[in-house]
């Protein structure tokens, strides 16, 4: 079918999809465990790896100089883990403390994080180090499907003009998904606002470009609503606080939670999560033990709806406790310019001077109308896998099904289930296989272990040699002197 189409078609034995932080971290190992760059490629639309999320990080005012939500031993860019990005910082920037920091976190100090320019910087030296762009073919991937004869054809739209057809073909034994969030996430009411008045400069989702919000609010008194409560409304909340002190401002926020944490949370005295004043405290996305510790153990033998339970009870929206915006918080509190409050918004509207009314429904039933110049949508991406063409034509035709929380169900090294192929395997991580037997996919370090199961079984198959000790500490020197693999 594909020769009487007469698409060009490129055979080449591992296919990873998708160019961004999860494709990258599993071609590094692959090549760290020995797998020439002939052997693989990456379709991708980015130019790389990290581009997609540095945009996202710096619309979500988490620029290059600023610290990210990550783990000092958690780089994407060094498989091994040492030296961290406290040992790097502190070296570079001769600052002992970030290793006193380190030492006595999170009962002294903060949880020690990365700045994202050094991630970005370290990314961007292990991309060159492994011949990255050797590998990289640009395009927009339409589908993977399994072949009859055992392994996947994977249909791509090339730039225009850089091919003579306009679908092109790779003929693969092992494919890898690696193609993170659908999109942009708006909360209904906020869409139907945009919708209906054509207004993408009042109402924004945090994700976004939206920094007219911030050059308008320095031009004269103000009020921002704020929607949501995990890291990025803290941000968005810090950033807000900065530019008022910063530039002596006179603006007004109102932070709405949908729900409002008053205190202290969780099933049981054993599985409890801090909280105040609106929001839930957690130092990184899920328990540290979901990377390494017990609960990683107990998920992998969890199936169906005891799994969705136990990840009911790790989830929801958290934010780390950090000491300076906790300043500005009871600052704003008490100074009557920051108002949390608690409830759900039935809709916004428009008033007669253009500016936003959000009309709100507390618990109590009493119903509030701020009026604000803005409003920032904090509430995430879009997590519903079939909206992605790619994940929605698996799920279709490709034998792929949901997990227990609706996302892509994965085997424990992150094979989708239902899609084997002949001798060949269809892989996904990240996001997408939320609610598999690993919880934390959707992190640097999560990508990591994810990468580091498919590497192993690709071993078993034959595809590559298992990184022994001796090969991982001779890597490791060439890592460390920055010598191609």
């Amino acid at each position: 079918m594909v020769a009487a189409a007469g698409i060009p078609m490129y055979d080449i034995p591992f296919l990873t999809i998708g160019g961004g932080m999860g494709s990258f971290v599993t071609l590094d190992y692959l090549r760290i465990y020995g797998v020439p760059t002939s052997q693989m490629r990456v379709v991708s639309n980015i130019d790389h790896p990290w581009q997609t999320y540095e945009f996202l990080t710096r619309c979500s005012q988490i620029p290059r100089g600023e610290r990210i939500r990550s783990d000092s031993s958690s780089r994407p860019d060094n498989l091994w883990g040492f030296p961290s990005y406290a040992l790097e910082e502190a070296w570079k920037e001769k600052k002992p403390s970030y290793l006193w920091q380190i030492l006595t976190e999170p009962i002294l100090n903060d949880y020690w994080t990365p700045r994202a320019g050094t991630v970005f910087e370290n990314l961007e030296r292990e991309a060159k180090r492994i011949n990255y762009w050797d590998m990289l073919v640009k395009g927009q991937v339409r589908m993977v499907r399994r072949r009859t004869g055992g392994g996947y054809f994977t249909v791509v739209t090339p730039p225009d003009g850089a091919a003579p057809t306009k679908r092109i073909i790779f003929r693969s034994r092992f494919v890898h998904v690696a193609i993170g969030y659908p999109g942009l996430k708006f909360l209904p009411d906020l869409q139907e606002f945009r919708t209906k008045h054509g207004d993408y400069q009042h109402v924004v989702n945090a994700y976004e470009p939206h920094e007219q919000v911030y050059e308008f609010l320095k031009t004269r008194p103000g009020t921002v609503v704020i929607r949501g409560g995990g890291i990025v409304a803290s941000r968005v909340l810090q950033r807000l606080f900065d530019d008022r002190e910063k530039y002596n401002l006179q603006t007004q926020i109102v932070h709405i939670f949908r729900t409002f944490v008053s205190g202290s949370h969780g099933p049981h005295v054993w599985s409890r999560r801090k909280g105040g004043n609106g929001w839930a405290y957690q130092g990184f996305n899920y328990p540290k033990s979901v990377w390494g510790g017990q609960l990683k153990a107990q998920m992998r033998k969890l199936e169906g709806a005891d799994r969705a339970k136990k990840y009911k009870e790790m989830g929801g929206t958290n934010t780390p406790f950090r000491r300076r915006w906790q300043e500005q918080m009871r600052a704003g509190r008490s100074g009557g310019y920051y108002h949390p409050v608690q409830g759900t918004v039935d809709r916004v509207e428009q008033s007669r001077d253009g500016r936003l009314v959000s009309y709100v429904r507390s618990g109590d039933g009493i119903v509030r109308e701020p009026v604000s110049d803005y409003i920032i949508d904090c509430t995430g991406l879009e997590a519903d896998i079939a909206e992605h063409r790619i994940f929605a034509d698996l799920l279709q035709h490709g034998g792929a099904f949901r997990n227990p929380v609706g996302r892509l169900e994965v085997e424990r090294h992150f094979e989708v289930k239902g899609t084997a192929s002949g001798d060949g395997a269809l892989y996904a991580s990240g996001s997408a296989t939320l609610g598999g037997y690993f919880p934390g996919v959707d992190t640097f370090l999560g990508l990591q272990i994810a990468a580091q199961e498919i590497a192993d079984d690709l071993a078993r198959r034959g595809f590559v040699k298992k990184m022994g000790p001796l090969r991982s500490t001779s890597q490791w020197f060439k890592w460390a002197r920055n010598s191609s693999v």
